[in-house]
């Protein structure tokens, strides 16, 4: 048996998500550095011998034996280090949203077009990596329930006591509210499922956080073909909720709960029986661990060893972030 090739990864941003990508690593990558500009890496990494920390991440991506980062860090960054390790061909996974411009993305993208680059980019999207997305994507492939006629979705969490300081909700580190967090998500998985979206209607709100961002946002997207997509993020909902549905030809694919929090994950099949009225319902429950964490950073790895193009990818984070900015514009 071969033996497989270890890829030398660097993390930059060592928060709550970046030490939680750490801890879903992959064996088949090997950590050598970690940046973090506000967060004592060297306190955090204390018991690892010969890694090299930094508050600088201009720094880490110097080193000569770098392959590829994990980029963790506040959104605003994002599209400054992705440009700057194409430049290296450093390979790049990021968090989602990838950026908070389409239009700084796009430069990014012309330039993987000029420049000869060995350099892949994957963004963190776990939401397609979940067990329920998965079967259901197969499903639609396979034609089960017909064609989609529409989606609608919820995706709601409480916040925090003091959640409207955080950085996530300051527009120059984050982008927006909740849009762009959580709302991000929705657009990007309704895309898996619907293709292209283009904006019908939009609204966001502020009903409780005493903050210039919004804590809600309605979407009415619908792609080329005249399917909706009717989706709700918001940091009101108090129990933390997910559910997202996919209303077919013959049945509905419900996706309920992400685990944790969320309530346990299940798939609930709803196929229209012969003369209609009550459907047939099955229901499918799954692992209280999410792996979908660990399943992107294994897709990663086959991205570069393979050599293919990671999906999703730097024109998901445009054409999500499009979407996004398109919606601040007209609110």
């Amino acid at each position: 048996m071969t033996k497989k090739k270890l890829i030398n990864i660097g993390l930059i941003g060592c928060g709550t998500v970046g030490l939680k990508r750490l801890n879903n690593l992959p064996r088949k990558f090997r950590l050598i550095g970690c940046a973090d500009p506000i967060i004592s890496v060297a306190k955090i990494f204390k018991k690892k011998n010969n890694l090299f920390l930094t508050r600088d991440w201009k720094k880490l991506i110097e080193l000569k034996n770098l392959n590829a980062v994990i980029v963790a860090t506040t959104h605003h960054l994002q599209s400054q280090i992705i440009s700057e390790c194409v430049n290296k061909n450093i390979h790049i996974f990021v968090e989602k949203p990838g950026g908070i411009s389409a239009k700084e993305t796009y430069k990014i993208i012309l330039k993987l077009k000029k420049k000869k680059t060995k350099a892949n980019i994957r963004v963190g999207f776990n939401h397609r990596y979940h067990p329920a997305f998965l079967r259901a994507k197969e499903l639609i492939r396979n034609k089960i329930f017909g064609k989609i006629l529409y989606i609608r979705a919820v995706y709601g969490h409480g916040g925090r006591l003091g959640y409207e300081k955080e950085w996530r909700f300051k527009k120059n580190f984050s982008g927006g509210g909740e849009l762009i967090d959580k709302g991000s998500h929705l657009i990007d998985l309704s895309r898996f499922f619907l293709g292209d979206l283009k904006i019908v209607s939009s609204n966001l709100k502020n009903f409780f956080w005493k903050m210039k961002l919004e804590d809600n946002c309605f979407l009415n997207l619908e792609n080329k073909y005249g399917n909706n997509a009717f989706l709700h993020a918001s940091c009101t909902e108090w129990k933390n909720k997910f559910l997202f549905e996919i209303f077919c030809k013959y049945g509905k694919i419900e996706i309920n709960g992400l685990g944790k929090s969320y309530g346990k994950e299940k798939l609930i099949l709803y196929r229209m029986s012969k003369k209609m009225g009550k459907p047939l319902i099955k229901e499918y429950k799954f692992s209280k661990k999410d792996l979908s964490w660990k399943k992107e950073l294994e897709e990663f790895y086959l991205d570069i060893t393979k050599k293919r193009k990671s999906s999703p990818n730097l024109i998901d984070i445009y054409k999500n972030l499009q979407i996004i900015n398109n919606i601040y514009k007209i609110n």
